[in-house]
């Protein structure tokens, strides 16, 4: 099986911070995001794989071709016009078609076990298998009707026939498992939706559509917030990541849970954590105290500084005495 991973998008709630950086790039424990969505797929066997890029391509792209860490026969299909979801996956038919497909965001972290979703899809014989969970946010969130066989009857928002009385209502993750026979449903070479104008009709048409009910950990990382939480749930172990190997440091600096990456100068009275990413070659001067934040590579940290709820970028410095908080800071 295939896969396309979606990483096109501009990453707008996260800005300053993805004028710089391309969101799928943005480091969770110290590795990109997009390598844990990789690390989701090559769980599953999974490793013919697309990836879509349209803002700031060339960080994806030129990292991904330099580093070997992933057992992936690995394609960029770059969208010099932002195509959209299913816009998207219709560019890449030529490469996606001849079977059943995987379609995963890149800006959400979870412990999914795609094997698990492949077998449900099977066993269902759907047409179209979105992944779901029942913790819906309403105001953050498209929300998904469901029968107790798991079969989707209603995308609130649209237009739906004979929808039965008792369901569940639900989220969508954005991971999904689609049949070739989409690519009939998309017009060729414009802007086009899944979730907007695709699959709402499927369901119109009574086509077999289902969501597999996951249960266990997901996060979208499209804010400054729940950027910083998710690298606190790692941290936590409440998902388990990959991450990069940590520097070793005299552990009176350090307040866990905190990681700190490889070549990192801390001053002997400063204080790292808790809930703390540090990236490789920064600097923290005497007296600085980082808390529940996520510094870049690069990052200078000046003497008597305090940042506490804030993601510092790559390369920037941070004078003495500031007090940072609850900042994007580029």
């Amino acid at each position: 099986m295939k896969a396309m991973v979606l990483a096109a998008g501009f990453g707008t709630r996260l800005q300053p911070l993805t004028h710089v950086l391309p969101k799928p790039m943005f480091p969770v424990l110290g590795r990109p995001l997009l390598s844990h969505t990789f690390d989701i797929l090559e769980s599953a066997n999974i490793t013919d794989v697309v990836v879509n890029v349209h803002h700031l391509p060339d960080f994806i792209i030129n990292y991904f071709e330099k580093q070997k860490s992933h057992n992936l026969n690995l394609h960029f299909s770059r969208e010099e016009k932002i195509l959209g979801t299913a816009g998207g996956i219709k560019k890449m038919e030529s490469f996606l078609d001849g079977g059943p497909f995987i379609l995963i965001n890149s800006d959400i972290i979870t412990d999914i076990k795609l094997d698990k979703v492949i077998a449900f899809h099977k066993e269902n014989k759907s047409k179209l298998t979105l992944v779901v969970r029942q913790d819906i946010s309403p105001k953050q969130y498209d929300s998904i009707e469901i029968c107790k066989d798991g079969r989707i009857v209603h995308f609130v928002g649209s237009s739906s026939i004979n929808k039965p009385e008792n369901t569940t209502r639900v989220m969508f993750t954005g991971i999904q498992i689609i049949e070739p026979e989409i690519f009939q449903r998309i017009p060729e070479g414009q802007f086009c939706g899944t979730t907007e104008h695709i699959f709402p009709q499927m369901i119109q048409d009574e086509v077999p559509v289902y969501g597999y009910l996951h249960k266990g950990y997901w996060k979208d990382m499209g804010n400054r917030e729940n950027y910083l939480q998710v690298n606190s749930d790692a941290l936590d172990e409440r998902v388990s990541l990959k991450g990069v190997p940590p520097n070793k440091l005299n552990s009176s600096l350090i307040i866990p849970p905190a990681l700190v990456d490889r070549n990192c100068q801390i001053a002997e009275n400063s204080q790292i954590g808790p809930y703390t990413v540090i990236g490789q070659n920064c600097n923290i001067k005497s007296g600085a105290i980082i808390e529940n934040s996520i510094l870049w590579e690069g990052v200078t940290i000046g003497a008597g500084s305090t940042v506490k709820g804030s993601v510092i970028a790559k390369n920037r410095t941070i004078g003495d005495g500031k007090n940072i908080k609850d900042e994007s800071v580029v």
